[in-house]
């Protein structure tokens, strides 16, 4: 025959599992991509083309590769 759980097992169980929950939740968001070689790069052409449009330019600005 089954015994009845205490209160306390039973909201310790409860509050393990919300602790799981919630460790699962913020390692899915940090997971994500790799980031590319060179995000230097991209991360100014991305500033310079902001500027541009604040300074009433193009919306793209063409930078040399090096």
């Amino acid at each position: 025959m089954l015994e009845r759980t205490s209160t306390t097992e039973r909201y310790t169980r409860g509050f393990a599992a919300a602790v799981v929950a919630v460790a699962t939740l913020i390692l899915a968001a940090n997971a994500g991509p790799a980031r590319a070689a060179e995000p230097a790069q991209e991360q100014h052409r991305a500033q310079q083309a902001h500027v541009s449009t604040l300074r009433g330019g193009p919306a793209v600005v063409e930078m040399p590769v090096r």
